[in-house]
Protein backbone atom coordinates (compact mmCIF):
# COMPACT_ATOMS: atom_id res chain seq x y z
CA UNK A 1 0.00 0.00 0.00
CA UNK A 2 1.47 3.30 -0.67
CA UNK A 3 2.57 5.74 1.62
CA UNK A 4 0.11 8.82 0.85
CA UNK A 5 -2.86 6.00 1.61
CA UNK A 6 -1.66 5.18 5.11
CA UNK A 7 -4.05 8.13 6.49
CA UNK A 8 -7.61 7.49 6.87
CA UNK A 9 -9.84 10.43 7.77
CA UNK A 10 -13.62 9.87 9.42
CA UNK A 11 -16.22 12.87 9.74
CA UNK A 12 -19.79 13.61 9.68
CA UNK A 13 -21.85 15.43 7.67
CA UNK A 14 -24.93 15.21 9.94
CA UNK A 15 -25.52 13.48 12.65
CA UNK A 16 -23.71 15.22 15.61
CA UNK A 17 -25.11 17.51 18.42
CA UNK A 18 -28.13 16.51 16.30
CA UNK A 19 -30.84 13.15 16.49
CA UNK A 20 -31.28 12.57 12.28
CA UNK A 21 -29.56 13.79 9.15
CA UNK A 22 -27.06 10.90 9.48
CA UNK A 23 -24.14 10.78 7.55
CA UNK A 24 -20.24 10.08 7.98
CA UNK A 25 -17.69 10.14 5.53
CA UNK A 26 -14.69 7.36 5.94
CA UNK A 27 -12.24 8.43 3.17
CA UNK A 28 -8.38 7.46 2.25
CA UNK A 29 -6.48 9.94 -0.48
CA UNK A 30 -7.89 7.74 -2.88
CA UNK A 31 -11.63 6.63 -1.90
CA UNK A 32 -14.34 7.88 0.15
CA UNK A 33 -16.95 5.52 1.90
CA UNK A 34 -20.55 7.67 2.52
CA UNK A 35 -22.48 6.08 5.47
CA UNK A 36 -26.33 6.83 5.06
CA UNK A 37 -27.69 9.65 4.03
CA UNK A 38 -30.92 10.68 6.42
CA UNK A 39 -32.88 13.39 6.94
CA UNK A 40 -33.96 15.47 9.62
CA UNK A 41 -36.95 16.83 10.69
CA UNK A 42 -37.84 20.60 11.60
CA UNK A 43 -38.46 22.32 14.88
CA UNK A 44 -41.56 24.27 15.27
CA UNK A 45 -39.17 27.62 14.32
CA UNK A 46 -38.20 26.69 10.78
CA UNK A 47 -41.27 27.43 9.57
CA UNK A 48 -42.36 25.90 6.28
CA UNK A 49 -39.66 23.57 5.90
CA UNK A 50 -40.22 19.92 5.35
CA UNK A 51 -36.95 18.43 5.87
CA UNK A 52 -33.47 19.47 6.94
CA UNK A 53 -30.62 17.60 5.02
CA UNK A 54 -27.03 17.53 4.43
CA UNK A 55 -24.45 20.19 2.62
CA UNK A 56 -22.97 17.83 0.43
CA UNK A 57 -20.62 20.27 -1.37
CA UNK A 58 -17.21 18.32 0.11
CA UNK A 59 -18.82 15.57 -1.85
CA UNK A 60 -19.55 16.96 -5.04
CA UNK A 61 -15.71 18.25 -5.01
CA UNK A 62 -14.66 14.93 -4.92
CA UNK A 63 -17.56 12.29 -6.62
CA UNK A 64 -14.96 10.50 -8.45
CA UNK A 65 -13.34 9.65 -5.23
CA UNK A 66 -17.02 8.02 -4.03
CA UNK A 67 -16.77 3.84 -4.13
CA UNK A 68 -20.34 4.12 -2.90
CA UNK A 69 -22.96 4.54 -0.28
CA UNK A 70 -23.55 1.99 2.74
CA UNK A 71 -27.10 2.01 4.44
CA UNK A 72 -27.15 0.48 7.75
CA UNK A 73 -31.30 0.61 8.17
CA UNK A 74 -34.27 1.63 6.63
CA UNK A 75 -35.45 4.78 8.45
CA UNK A 76 -36.09 8.03 7.55
CA UNK A 77 -32.62 9.67 9.29
CA UNK A 78 -30.96 7.29 7.37
CA UNK A 79 -32.35 7.08 3.76
CA UNK A 80 -34.62 10.07 3.80
CA UNK A 81 -31.87 11.96 2.34
CA UNK A 82 -31.44 9.82 -0.86
CA UNK A 83 -33.12 11.36 -3.50
CA UNK A 84 -31.77 14.94 -2.62
CA UNK A 85 -28.03 13.46 -2.70
CA UNK A 86 -28.49 12.00 -5.62
CA UNK A 87 -29.83 14.81 -7.55
CA UNK A 88 -26.44 16.74 -6.34
CA UNK A 89 -24.07 13.95 -6.40
CA UNK A 90 -22.98 11.06 -8.62
CA UNK A 91 -22.76 7.94 -6.34
CA UNK A 92 -21.51 4.73 -8.22
CA UNK A 93 -23.33 2.34 -5.70
CA UNK A 94 -25.90 2.29 -3.17
CA UNK A 95 -25.10 -0.92 -0.75
CA UNK A 96 -28.05 -1.70 1.32
CA UNK A 97 -30.30 -4.49 2.79
CA UNK A 98 -33.00 -5.70 1.25
CA UNK A 99 -35.48 -3.98 3.40
CA UNK A 100 -33.86 -0.99 3.06
CA UNK A 101 -33.54 -1.52 -0.54
CA UNK A 102 -37.55 -1.58 -1.02
CA UNK A 103 -37.86 1.46 1.06
CA UNK A 104 -35.59 3.30 -1.07
CA UNK A 105 -36.61 1.72 -4.15
CA UNK A 106 -40.52 2.91 -3.49
CA UNK A 107 -38.89 6.67 -2.24
CA UNK A 108 -37.25 6.89 -5.75
CA UNK A 109 -40.53 6.13 -8.00
CA UNK A 110 -42.51 8.53 -5.97
CA UNK A 111 -40.32 11.35 -6.75
CA UNK A 112 -39.90 10.10 -10.24
CA UNK A 113 -35.90 9.56 -9.65
CA UNK A 114 -34.42 6.51 -11.96
CA UNK A 115 -31.51 4.84 -10.07
CA UNK A 116 -30.44 1.53 -11.12
CA UNK A 117 -27.24 0.59 -9.16
CA UNK A 118 -28.87 -1.05 -5.83
CA UNK A 119 -26.76 -4.06 -4.46
CA UNK A 120 -28.30 -5.93 -1.51
CA UNK A 121 -26.03 -7.56 0.88
CA UNK A 122 -26.46 -9.61 4.03
CA UNK A 123 -24.07 -10.28 6.95
CA UNK A 124 -22.22 -12.52 4.59
CA UNK A 125 -21.39 -9.75 2.37
CA UNK A 126 -17.93 -8.67 1.83
CA UNK A 127 -16.57 -5.64 -0.41
CA UNK A 128 -13.28 -5.02 -1.56
CA UNK A 129 -12.09 -1.84 -2.61
CA UNK A 130 -8.71 -0.11 -3.72
CA UNK A 131 -7.63 0.62 0.29
CA UNK A 132 -10.54 -0.37 2.17
CA UNK A 133 -13.05 -3.21 2.72
CA UNK A 134 -16.48 -3.47 4.37
CA UNK A 135 -18.34 -6.50 6.01
CA UNK A 136 -21.53 -6.18 7.46
CA UNK A 137 -22.75 -7.26 11.34
CA UNK A 138 -26.30 -7.96 11.74
CA UNK A 139 -27.92 -6.08 14.55
CA UNK A 140 -31.29 -5.57 16.42
CA UNK A 141 -33.39 -2.57 15.99
CA UNK A 142 -37.11 -1.90 15.45
CA UNK A 143 -36.70 -2.25 11.98
CA UNK A 144 -35.19 -5.50 10.09
CA UNK A 145 -32.54 -5.82 8.33
CA UNK A 146 -30.24 -3.72 10.28
CA UNK A 147 -26.89 -3.57 10.43
CA UNK A 148 -23.16 -1.90 12.14
CA UNK A 149 -20.98 -1.70 9.26
CA UNK A 150 -17.03 -2.47 9.98
CA UNK A 151 -14.48 -0.66 7.52
CA UNK A 152 -11.51 -2.27 7.20
CA UNK A 153 -8.73 1.16 6.23
CA UNK A 154 -5.11 0.97 5.99
CA UNK A 155 -5.12 2.19 9.53
CA UNK A 156 -7.12 0.21 11.20
CA UNK A 157 -10.71 -1.54 11.74
CA UNK A 158 -13.71 1.20 12.07
CA UNK A 159 -16.94 -0.11 12.65
CA UNK A 160 -20.42 2.10 12.49
CA UNK A 161 -22.93 0.48 14.86
CA UNK A 162 -26.17 2.48 12.78
CA UNK A 163 -28.98 2.61 15.80
CA UNK A 164 -28.65 -0.89 17.72
CA UNK A 165 -30.17 -2.42 21.32
CA UNK A 166 -29.40 -5.95 22.72
CA UNK A 167 -32.14 -7.68 22.70
CA UNK A 168 -32.01 -11.26 23.86
CA UNK A 169 -35.78 -12.50 22.83
CA UNK A 170 -36.42 -10.52 19.81
CA UNK A 171 -39.14 -11.00 17.42
CA UNK A 172 -36.84 -11.28 14.44
CA UNK A 173 -32.83 -12.32 14.41
CA UNK A 174 -30.54 -11.15 17.30
CA UNK A 175 -27.92 -9.15 16.71
CA UNK A 176 -24.42 -11.35 15.59
CA UNK A 177 -22.51 -10.72 19.39
CA UNK A 178 -20.42 -13.39 18.31
CA UNK A 179 -19.04 -11.38 14.97
CA UNK A 180 -18.90 -8.90 16.64
CA UNK A 181 -16.48 -10.41 19.58
CA UNK A 182 -14.24 -11.60 17.19
CA UNK A 183 -14.30 -8.23 15.28
CA UNK A 184 -12.96 -6.98 18.75
CA UNK A 185 -10.42 -9.99 18.92
CA UNK A 186 -8.68 -8.85 15.64
CA UNK A 187 -8.37 -5.03 17.11
CA UNK A 188 -11.03 -2.33 16.59
CA UNK A 189 -9.04 0.83 15.59
CA UNK A 190 -12.21 3.26 15.98
CA UNK A 191 -15.66 2.41 17.48
CA UNK A 192 -18.62 5.14 16.05
CA UNK A 193 -21.13 4.07 18.36
CA UNK A 194 -25.25 5.84 18.10
CA UNK A 195 -25.66 7.59 21.42
CA UNK A 196 -29.45 7.84 21.08
CA UNK A 197 -30.19 6.73 24.36
CA UNK A 198 -27.09 7.25 25.95
CA UNK A 199 -28.86 9.43 29.05
CA UNK A 200 -31.24 6.43 29.48
CA UNK A 201 -30.05 4.14 32.68
CA UNK A 202 -30.77 0.24 32.16
CA UNK A 203 -31.27 -2.02 29.27
CA UNK A 204 -34.33 -1.70 27.03
CA UNK A 205 -37.38 -3.75 27.17
CA UNK A 206 -37.08 -6.51 24.78
CA UNK A 207 -39.99 -6.76 21.91
CA UNK A 208 -41.42 -9.64 23.39
CA UNK A 209 -42.68 -7.91 26.27
CA UNK A 210 -44.41 -5.39 24.17
CA UNK A 211 -45.84 -8.48 22.29
CA UNK A 212 -47.32 -10.17 25.13
CA UNK A 213 -48.73 -6.66 26.47
CA UNK A 214 -50.70 -5.95 22.87
CA UNK A 215 -51.89 -9.24 23.31
CA UNK A 216 -53.08 -8.62 26.66
CA UNK A 217 -55.07 -5.56 25.62
CA UNK A 218 -56.80 -7.88 22.81
CA UNK A 219 -57.37 -10.14 25.69
CA UNK A 220 -59.14 -7.75 27.76
CA UNK A 221 -61.11 -5.65 25.02
CA UNK A 222 -63.13 -8.60 23.03
CA UNK A 223 -65.99 -6.90 22.38
CA UNK A 224 -64.44 -3.78 21.04
CA UNK A 225 -63.30 -2.25 18.08
CA UNK A 226 -59.37 -1.78 18.85
CA UNK A 227 -57.73 0.93 16.75
CA UNK A 228 -53.84 1.13 17.06
CA UNK A 229 -51.39 3.68 16.07
CA UNK A 230 -47.84 3.10 15.92
CA UNK A 231 -44.66 3.88 13.87
CA UNK A 232 -44.71 2.73 10.11
CA UNK A 233 -41.56 2.06 10.14
CA UNK A 234 -41.36 -0.08 13.06
CA UNK A 235 -42.52 -3.25 10.75
CA UNK A 236 -41.24 -5.71 13.53
CA UNK A 237 -44.24 -4.38 15.62
CA UNK A 238 -46.94 -4.12 12.84
CA UNK A 239 -45.40 -7.80 12.28
CA UNK A 240 -46.65 -8.73 15.73
CA UNK A 241 -50.19 -6.93 15.86
CA UNK A 242 -51.06 -9.07 12.78
CA UNK A 243 -50.27 -11.94 14.26
CA UNK A 244 -52.27 -10.85 17.33
CA UNK A 245 -54.99 -10.42 15.09
CA UNK A 246 -55.38 -13.77 13.63
CA UNK A 247 -54.83 -14.81 17.13
CA UNK A 248 -58.05 -13.50 18.13
CA UNK A 249 -60.16 -13.41 15.54
CA UNK A 250 -59.78 -9.67 13.78
CA UNK A 251 -59.28 -8.34 10.28
CA UNK A 252 -57.47 -5.24 10.02
CA UNK A 253 -57.73 -2.33 7.98
CA UNK A 254 -54.83 -0.05 7.31
CA UNK A 255 -55.02 3.96 7.19
CA UNK A 256 -52.03 6.17 6.18
CA UNK A 257 -49.91 6.02 3.05
CA UNK A 258 -46.73 5.23 4.88
CA UNK A 259 -48.41 2.37 6.62
CA UNK A 260 -49.92 1.01 3.50
CA UNK A 261 -46.22 0.93 2.04
CA UNK A 262 -44.94 -0.86 5.60
CA UNK A 263 -47.92 -3.14 5.00
CA UNK A 264 -46.50 -4.23 1.47
CA UNK A 265 -43.32 -4.13 2.11
CA UNK A 266 -43.74 -6.51 4.93
CA UNK A 267 -45.64 -8.98 2.74
CA UNK A 268 -42.77 -8.83 -0.16
CA UNK A 269 -40.25 -9.76 2.15
CA UNK A 270 -42.53 -12.62 3.81
CA UNK A 271 -42.61 -10.74 7.39
CA UNK A 272 -46.48 -11.30 6.99
CA UNK A 273 -47.75 -14.13 5.12
CA UNK A 274 -51.36 -14.32 5.43
CA UNK A 275 -52.55 -11.22 3.18
CA UNK A 276 -56.00 -12.90 3.95
CA UNK A 277 -56.09 -10.73 7.35
CA UNK A 278 -56.30 -7.29 5.79
CA UNK A 279 -59.83 -6.27 4.55
CA UNK A 280 -60.13 -2.84 2.37
CA UNK A 281 -62.31 0.01 4.52
CA UNK A 282 -65.16 -0.37 2.28
CA UNK A 283 -65.63 -4.29 3.51
CA UNK A 284 -64.81 -2.75 7.47
CA UNK A 285 -68.17 -1.09 7.39
CA UNK A 286 -69.87 -5.15 6.70
CA UNK A 287 -67.49 -6.44 9.89
CA UNK A 288 -68.58 -6.58 13.36
CA UNK A 289 -66.69 -4.16 15.63
CA UNK A 290 -65.20 -7.10 18.15
CA UNK A 291 -63.72 -8.65 14.88
CA UNK A 292 -61.95 -5.16 12.84
CA UNK A 293 -58.86 -3.53 13.86
CA UNK A 294 -57.69 -0.37 12.37
CA UNK A 295 -54.34 -0.04 11.99
CA UNK A 296 -52.96 3.00 11.27
CA UNK A 297 -50.32 6.06 11.86
CA UNK A 298 -50.61 9.14 13.84
CA UNK A 299 -48.77 7.74 17.21
CA UNK A 300 -46.71 11.46 16.90
CA UNK A 301 -49.58 13.73 17.08
CA UNK A 302 -48.96 14.34 13.11
CA UNK A 303 -51.90 16.62 12.07
CA UNK A 304 -52.45 15.34 8.47
CA UNK A 305 -51.95 11.86 9.78
CA UNK A 306 -54.93 9.50 9.83
CA UNK A 307 -55.46 8.83 13.98
CA UNK A 308 -55.70 13.31 13.66
CA UNK A 309 -57.88 12.95 11.63
CA UNK A 310 -60.08 10.21 13.18
CA UNK A 311 -60.01 12.15 16.34
CA UNK A 312 -61.11 15.25 14.62
CA UNK A 313 -63.98 13.62 12.96
CA UNK A 314 -62.43 14.52 9.83
CA UNK A 315 -61.88 11.34 8.07
CA UNK A 316 -64.06 10.23 5.26
CA UNK A 317 -64.41 6.97 6.25
CA UNK A 318 -63.60 5.93 9.89
CA UNK A 319 -66.59 7.50 12.70
CA UNK A 320 -65.39 6.89 16.35
CA UNK A 321 -67.56 4.83 18.87
CA UNK A 322 -67.69 5.44 22.10
CA UNK A 323 -66.69 2.72 23.04
CA UNK A 324 -63.54 2.33 21.03
CA UNK A 325 -60.00 1.47 22.35
CA UNK A 326 -57.00 3.53 20.81
CA UNK A 327 -53.79 2.17 21.76
CA UNK A 328 -50.87 4.70 21.11
CA UNK A 329 -47.85 1.84 20.92
CA UNK A 330 -45.41 4.23 20.85
CA UNK A 331 -43.40 7.23 22.73
CA UNK A 332 -43.52 10.66 22.33
CA UNK A 333 -40.41 11.27 20.06
CA UNK A 334 -38.53 15.21 21.80
CA UNK A 335 -41.04 18.03 20.63
CA UNK A 336 -44.20 15.56 20.11
CA UNK A 337 -45.66 15.52 23.35
CA UNK A 338 -47.79 18.79 22.45
CA UNK A 339 -49.81 17.35 19.29
CA UNK A 340 -49.79 14.10 21.00
CA UNK A 341 -51.81 15.43 24.02
CA UNK A 342 -53.76 17.76 22.16
CA UNK A 343 -55.16 14.47 20.35
CA UNK A 344 -55.53 12.15 23.48
CA UNK A 345 -57.74 15.54 24.34
CA UNK A 346 -59.94 15.19 21.42
CA UNK A 347 -60.04 11.72 21.79
CA UNK A 348 -61.19 11.40 25.65
CA UNK A 349 -63.82 14.38 24.59
CA UNK A 350 -65.47 11.86 22.06
CA UNK A 351 -65.97 9.27 24.58
CA UNK A 352 -63.31 6.55 23.97
CA UNK A 353 -60.73 5.05 25.84
CA UNK A 354 -57.05 5.50 25.77
CA UNK A 355 -53.87 3.26 26.12
CA UNK A 356 -50.87 4.84 26.30
CA UNK A 357 -47.33 3.33 27.04
CA UNK A 358 -46.50 3.14 30.97
CA UNK A 359 -44.77 1.42 33.99
CA UNK A 360 -48.37 -0.96 33.76
CA UNK A 361 -48.92 -1.67 29.86
CA UNK A 362 -45.57 -2.25 27.98
CA UNK A 363 -46.99 -1.27 24.26
CA UNK A 364 -43.76 0.50 23.09
CA UNK A 365 -39.83 -0.51 23.58
CA UNK A 366 -37.08 2.00 22.30
CA UNK A 367 -34.78 0.73 19.34
CA UNK A 368 -31.93 2.03 20.67
CA UNK A 369 -29.61 1.09 22.74
CA UNK A 370 -29.85 2.19 26.75
CA UNK A 371 -26.62 3.05 28.78
CA UNK A 372 -26.07 -1.26 29.50
CA UNK A 373 -26.07 -2.34 25.88
CA UNK A 374 -23.60 0.57 25.10
CA UNK A 375 -21.56 -0.40 27.32
CA UNK A 376 -22.02 -4.31 26.29
CA UNK A 377 -20.90 -2.58 22.79
CA UNK A 378 -17.85 -0.90 24.11
CA UNK A 379 -16.91 -4.42 25.75
CA UNK A 380 -17.58 -6.69 22.87
CA UNK A 381 -15.54 -4.24 20.48
CA UNK A 382 -12.51 -3.26 22.88
CA UNK A 383 -12.42 -0.23 20.51
CA UNK A 384 -8.79 1.52 21.53
CA UNK A 385 -10.75 5.03 20.14
CA UNK A 386 -14.26 6.01 20.32
CA UNK A 387 -16.37 8.73 18.37
CA UNK A 388 -20.07 8.54 19.69
CA UNK A 389 -22.58 9.34 16.98
CA UNK A 390 -26.03 10.11 16.22
CA UNK A 391 -27.34 12.12 19.17
CA UNK A 392 -27.33 15.90 21.08
CA UNK A 393 -23.89 17.01 22.53
CA UNK A 394 -25.53 16.30 25.95
CA UNK A 395 -26.21 12.31 24.78
CA UNK A 396 -22.76 12.64 23.32
CA UNK A 397 -20.75 13.39 26.58
CA UNK A 398 -22.98 11.36 28.60
CA UNK A 399 -21.76 8.24 26.09
CA UNK A 400 -18.29 9.50 26.82
CA UNK A 401 -18.29 8.72 30.42
CA UNK A 402 -19.94 5.16 29.44
CA UNK A 403 -16.75 4.73 27.22
CA UNK A 404 -14.33 5.70 29.93
CA UNK A 405 -16.38 3.06 32.40
CA UNK A 406 -15.56 0.52 29.97
CA UNK A 407 -11.63 1.54 30.41
CA UNK A 408 -11.26 3.75 26.81
CA UNK A 409 -8.74 6.10 28.15
CA UNK A 410 -10.50 10.14 28.16
CA UNK A 411 -7.81 11.17 25.67
CA UNK A 412 -9.31 8.45 23.22
CA UNK A 413 -12.51 9.54 23.08
CA UNK A 414 -13.27 12.53 20.45
CA UNK A 415 -16.56 14.61 21.01
CA UNK A 416 -16.96 16.25 17.64
CA UNK A 417 -19.46 18.85 15.17
CA UNK A 418 -19.97 18.07 11.93
CA UNK A 419 -17.29 18.83 9.40
CA UNK A 420 -15.13 18.04 12.25
CA UNK A 421 -12.72 14.98 11.29
CA UNK A 422 -10.72 12.64 12.96
CA UNK A 423 -7.20 11.22 10.67
CA UNK A 424 -5.98 7.89 11.69
CA UNK A 425 -2.67 6.17 10.92
CA UNK A 426 -1.45 2.94 12.40
CA UNK A 427 0.02 4.57 15.48
CA UNK A 428 -2.16 7.33 16.09
CA UNK A 429 -5.73 9.09 16.11
CA UNK A 430 -5.36 12.82 16.30
CA UNK A 431 -8.23 15.27 15.29
CA UNK A 432 -7.67 17.03 11.55
CA UNK A 433 -9.19 19.60 9.56
CA UNK A 434 -12.40 20.66 9.74
CA UNK A 435 -14.77 20.09 6.39
CA UNK A 436 -17.72 22.28 5.17
CA UNK A 437 -21.52 21.13 6.89
CA UNK A 438 -24.31 22.50 7.71
CA UNK A 439 -27.88 22.62 7.02
CA UNK A 440 -29.72 22.34 3.49
CA UNK A 441 -33.57 23.41 4.17
CA UNK A 442 -36.06 21.60 2.01
CA UNK A 443 -38.95 23.51 1.57
CA UNK A 444 -41.70 21.19 -0.75
CA UNK A 445 -39.43 20.74 -3.74
CA UNK A 446 -37.35 23.33 -3.18
CA UNK A 447 -33.67 22.51 -2.05
CA UNK A 448 -31.25 25.03 -0.13
CA UNK A 449 -33.68 28.10 -1.73
CA UNK A 450 -34.38 28.57 1.91
CA UNK A 451 -32.01 30.47 4.05
CA UNK A 452 -32.00 32.63 7.19
CA UNK A 453 -33.57 35.63 5.55
CA UNK A 454 -36.57 33.67 4.09
CA UNK A 455 -36.38 32.25 7.56
CA UNK A 456 -36.85 35.66 9.57
CA UNK A 457 -39.28 36.92 7.57
CA UNK A 458 -41.18 33.80 7.75
CA UNK A 459 -41.09 34.12 11.94
CA UNK A 460 -41.85 38.08 11.28
CA UNK A 461 -45.01 37.22 9.45
CA UNK A 462 -45.87 34.41 11.54
CA UNK A 463 -45.60 37.04 15.02
CA UNK A 464 -46.46 40.56 13.07
CA UNK A 465 -48.28 39.79 10.09
CA UNK A 466 -47.73 41.26 6.62
CA UNK A 467 -48.98 44.79 5.43
CA UNK A 468 -49.49 45.28 1.64
CA UNK A 469 -49.32 48.54 -0.33
CA UNK A 470 -50.27 48.87 -4.27
CA UNK A 471 -49.30 51.95 -5.92
CA UNK A 472 -49.75 53.29 -9.09
CA UNK A 473 -47.42 55.67 -10.35
CA UNK A 474 -46.86 57.20 -13.73
CA UNK A 475 -43.42 57.19 -14.18
CA UNK A 476 -43.24 59.69 -16.94
CA UNK A 477 -44.98 62.51 -14.81
CA UNK A 478 -43.35 61.29 -11.68
CA UNK A 479 -46.90 61.29 -9.40
CA UNK A 480 -49.20 59.15 -8.36
CA UNK A 481 -52.26 57.82 -10.10
CA UNK A 482 -54.09 56.95 -7.20
CA UNK A 483 -54.57 56.86 -3.24
CA UNK A 484 -52.35 53.84 -2.35
CA UNK A 485 -54.06 50.81 -1.74
CA UNK A 486 -53.05 49.55 2.07
CA UNK A 487 -54.28 45.32 2.77
CA UNK A 488 -52.49 43.47 5.54
CA UNK A 489 -52.59 39.63 6.71
CA UNK A 490 -52.19 38.91 10.44
CA UNK A 491 -51.15 42.29 11.58
CA UNK A 492 -55.00 43.85 11.72
CA UNK A 493 -58.33 43.54 10.37
CA UNK A 494 -58.94 46.35 8.24
CA UNK A 495 -62.62 46.37 8.75
CA UNK A 496 -62.38 47.24 12.55
CA UNK A 497 -59.17 49.88 11.74
CA UNK A 498 -60.24 51.90 9.14
CA UNK A 499 -58.50 55.22 10.58
CA UNK A 500 -55.52 53.30 10.65
CA UNK A 501 -55.28 51.80 7.39
CA UNK A 502 -56.46 55.46 6.18
CA UNK A 503 -53.17 57.26 8.21
CA UNK A 504 -51.09 54.60 7.09
CA UNK A 505 -52.08 55.10 3.35
CA UNK A 506 -51.50 58.78 3.43
CA UNK A 507 -47.77 58.11 4.86
CA UNK A 508 -47.03 56.30 1.77
CA UNK A 509 -48.76 58.70 -0.14
CA UNK A 510 -46.18 61.52 1.66
CA UNK A 511 -43.32 59.51 1.31
CA UNK A 512 -43.55 59.04 -2.65
CA UNK A 513 -44.15 62.73 -3.27
CA UNK A 514 -41.10 63.75 -0.82
CA UNK A 515 -39.00 60.76 -2.99
CA UNK A 516 -40.18 62.56 -6.24
CA UNK A 517 -39.34 66.45 -5.14
CA UNK A 518 -35.74 65.06 -4.40
CA UNK A 519 -34.90 62.43 -7.27
CA UNK A 520 -34.14 63.99 -10.84
CA UNK A 521 -34.71 60.24 -11.70
CA UNK A 522 -37.11 57.70 -10.92
CA UNK A 523 -35.77 53.99 -9.56
CA UNK A 524 -37.81 51.47 -8.79
CA UNK A 525 -36.19 49.70 -6.03
CA UNK A 526 -35.10 52.88 -4.32
CA UNK A 527 -38.73 54.18 -4.15
CA UNK A 528 -39.69 50.85 -2.62
CA UNK A 529 -36.71 50.79 -0.14
CA UNK A 530 -37.78 54.43 0.88
CA UNK A 531 -41.63 53.28 1.65
CA UNK A 532 -40.20 50.35 3.90
CA UNK A 533 -37.85 53.13 5.90
CA UNK A 534 -40.41 55.43 6.56
CA UNK A 535 -42.88 53.10 7.15
CA UNK A 536 -41.88 51.10 9.48
CA UNK A 537 -40.99 53.24 12.47
CA UNK A 538 -44.31 54.63 11.84
CA UNK A 539 -46.27 51.91 11.92
CA UNK A 540 -44.08 50.73 15.21
CA UNK A 541 -44.98 53.86 16.82
CA UNK A 542 -48.76 54.08 16.34
CA UNK A 543 -49.15 49.58 17.15
CA UNK A 544 -45.91 48.84 18.95
CA UNK A 545 -45.70 45.83 15.57
CA UNK A 546 -43.11 45.18 13.57
CA UNK A 547 -45.12 44.01 10.18
CA UNK A 548 -43.22 42.47 6.97
CA UNK A 549 -43.89 45.61 4.15
CA UNK A 550 -44.91 44.67 0.88
CA UNK A 551 -44.61 47.74 -1.39
CA UNK A 552 -46.22 46.53 -4.89
CA UNK A 553 -45.44 49.22 -7.65
CA UNK A 554 -47.91 49.24 -10.84
CA UNK A 555 -45.05 51.04 -13.63
CA UNK A 556 -47.36 52.92 -15.70
CA UNK A 557 -45.67 55.12 -18.73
Amino acid sequence: MKEKNKTTSVFALGGLGEVGKNMYIIKTDDEIIVLDAGVMFPQNDLLGVDYVIQDVSYLKENESKIVGLFITHGHEDHIGGIPFLLGSVEIPKIFTSKIAADLIQKKLVDRDIKYENVEVFDENSHFKFKTMEVEFIRTSHSIPDSYAIAIHTPAGIIVETGDFKFDLTPIGPMSDIHKMARLGEQGVKLLMSESTNALSEGFSKSESCVDESISAIFSRYTANRLIVATFASNIYRIKHIVETCREHGRKIVTFGRSMESAKEIAIKNNLITDKTIFVEPNEAKNIKKNEICILCTGSQGEALAALSRIAAGTHKQITLMPDDIVVFSSNPIPGNAVGINRIINKLYLKGVKVVTNSEITDIHTSGHAKQEELKLMLRLMKPEYVMPIHGEYRMLKEHKKLAMACDVKEENIFILKNGESLDLTKHEVKQGKTYQAGDIYVDGSRIGDVGSVVLKDRKLMSKDGILVAILNIDTNKKELLLHPNVTTRGFILVNENANLILSISKRIESTVKKYFASNAKYNYLDLKNQIILDLNPYIVELTGRRPIILPVIMEIK
